[in-house]
Parts: structure tokens; C-alpha cells; sequence
């Protein structure tokens, strides 16, 4: 399409609107007879009228109200973008809500919004810990976080963290007198402390991979069960049971000697979080800005 189309199609939307070459005209800073001829060169091309014209108003005909319904809303759609880019040159503000796990604020949005803040005093940021799947749009959220890519309909990702593991660990005071598990399935002969889905309310099933990729889910049993990793991971410190947390929390645990860490070989890597956000909401600037700063890149 040439730009003289696009010229002359945004001239038919102004008149159509507006209902009026006078008004339409004065828009665009042109006199009314250029404009009238500018609709009928386009009509011409399109071998169809698009007014009726009369006296006192200019109307849509059939087809130009089709036409008007059709790419009316891809020209608005255009210039809110254009605006929204030049809303950039000012300096953003507001208040961001994202709904996430505990883990993900803690170890992958809080790092980065702490920095980011001192550099936008005027933007808010609202980190709402849900270890359930909300309803970021019923809840009126910014946006949400989830592990990997795969979103509902009509939602936007953007990765923010890197690839991670969880790892099985218990206080040495725990094993003194039970036997080393093996493999995953060695897991049914000790005590382990679930963790329960806030949304479903469903017990976790620890899941692992054999040497040839195969997906294990082992279902474990044991006094204790929560819906929070961080209470999770006490636990096991604690000495109450084997915990299945990410590794992240438990390393520098592992590394004082406080838990032991077993089938290492048998946690697989789970791709990384994703900050998602409906596709149809019109992101402001503090919103755009944090989205930047939150994302992750290698």
C-alpha cells in the first residue's frame, strides 16, 4: 500500500467520524474541496462508494461503514503506540503490581527491583507474594510470574531469570541411622516434607529424570506439608525430613554443613521464570521501564 493510501484512507476515517468534510478538514489543515477530492480519488480507486453525501451530513455508506469497522481500530492502535513511545520521553511513573512465588521475589525480582528503584524515585513497585496461579486481569495485577513460557490465551511473556534445579537435602541429623537414598524411588522409605499447591490444593509430586531424559514423578509421604518453599526448607533444616527446594536456597546451606544434598544426578534444569501480562493492556512507562529492567539476558 502506498502512503498516499494510507493518506487518503485516513482522510475517509476523519470524514466518516466526524460526519463532516467542514470539521474533517479543519483537522487536517486543508481546505474542504481538497478534501472532497482527496474521497473521491479514493473511491475512484476502489470502484465503490464510501459517503452519501447531502446537504446537511455526510454519512458511511454500506461499505464505507465496513471499511470505517475494519481499519478504524488498526490507525487508533498506531497512534496510541506513537504516543505511548513519546510518553517514554518523559519521566515514568506510577505504581507496578506483580503477583509472584515466594521464591521468584526473593531470588529473582527483589535483586533487580532494588536497583532499579534509585534509578526511578518515581515509579512504585508492589512485589504480592501467591504461590497460587491468580487471575492477574480479575485481580487487576500488572502482571504475573510463573515458571517457563506457557501462558494462558491473549498474555505476553518476558523472561526475567535463568534456568534452575531443585535439589533434595536433609539436616545430617536426619540420616544418622537411614540409609542413603539411591534413586528416586528410594524416597517412599523416608519421611519428607511435601509441598501443597495453594490453587489446586494438590500434593507436589517431586519430579526427576533418569540418564535417558525420562520424566520420574515420585509421590512422598511424611509429617509435614506446606505452602511455602522457605517453610519447606526450615523443616528440612530443622531435621524433620528430606526437602525438595530450589537450589539456590539450599547451597549456601549445603556449603556450611547444615543440610546434605542427594541425587544431584537426578534433578533436571526447569526453564526459568516468565513475567507475563495481558496482551490487549496499554503499558505505561513505569511499567514498560520495570519490564526492561526485570528481564534476563544471558
Amino acid at each position: 500500500m502506498t502512503r498516499q493510501n494510507i493518506n487518503d484512507l485516513l482522510a475517509f476515517i476523519a470524514v466518516a467520524r466526524e460526519g463532516s468534510f467542514t470539521k474533517a478538514a479543519a483537522r487536517f489543515g486543508i481546505s474542504q474541496s481538497a478534501l472532497s477530492h482527496t474521497i473521491r480519488q479514493l473511491e475512484a480507486r476502489l470502484g465503490i462508494r464510501l459517503l452519501t453525501r447531502t446537504t446537511r451530513a455526510v454519512a458511511p455508506t454500506e461499505a464505507g461503514e465496513r471499511l470505517l469497522e475494519r481499519i478504524g481500530p488498526h490507525f487508533d492502535r498506531i497512534e496510541i503506540e506513537v504516543d505511548a513511545l513519546n510518553e517514554l520521553k518523559d519521566k515514568p511513573a506510577g505504581t507496578v503490581r506483580i503477583v509472584a512465588p515466594d521464591f521468584a521475589i526473593s531470588h529473582v525480582l527483589w535483586p533487580k527491583v532494588q536497583k532499579f528503584l534509585p534509578k526511578f524515585p518515581d515509579i512504585k513497585v508492589e512485589l504480592l507474594l501467591d504461590n497460587g496461579l491468580s487471575d492477574i486481569v480479575t485481580e487487576r495485577y500488572d502482571a504475573g510470574v510463573r515458571m517457563g513460557d506457557r501462558l494462558a490465551k491473549d498474555m505476553i511473556s518476558a523472561r526475567i531469570g535463568p534456568d534452575f534445579r531443585f535439589a533434595v537435602v536433609g539436616a545430617k541429623s536426619y540420616f544418622t541411622g537411614r540409609p542413603i537414598p539411591e534413586n528416586p524411588q528410594d524416597l517412599m522409605l523416608h519421611d519428607c516434607i511435601n509441598y501443597r499447591f495453594p490453587s489446586s490444593g494438590t500434593l507436589y509430586a517431586w519430579e526427576f529424570e533418569d540418564q535417558e531424559g525420562h520424566e520420574i514423578k515420585v509421590q512422598v509421604d511424611g509429617p509435614l506439608a506446606f505452602n511455602n518453599i522457605f517453610h519447606v526448607l526450615d523443616a528440612a533444616l530443622a531435621g524433620h525430613g528430606l526437602g525438595y527446594v530450589p537450589e539456590e536456597i539450599a547451597l549456601p546451606h549445603i556449603a556450611k554443613g547444615r543440610l546434605h544434598r542427594v541425587l544431584e544426578g537426578w534433578s533436571p534444569f526447569w526453564e526459568g521464570y516468565h513475567l507475563y501480562y495481558p496482551s490487549r493492556r496499554q503499558s505505561s512507562p513505569a511499567f514498560v521501564a520495570l519490564v526492561e529492567a526485570l528481564r534476563h539476558r544471558e
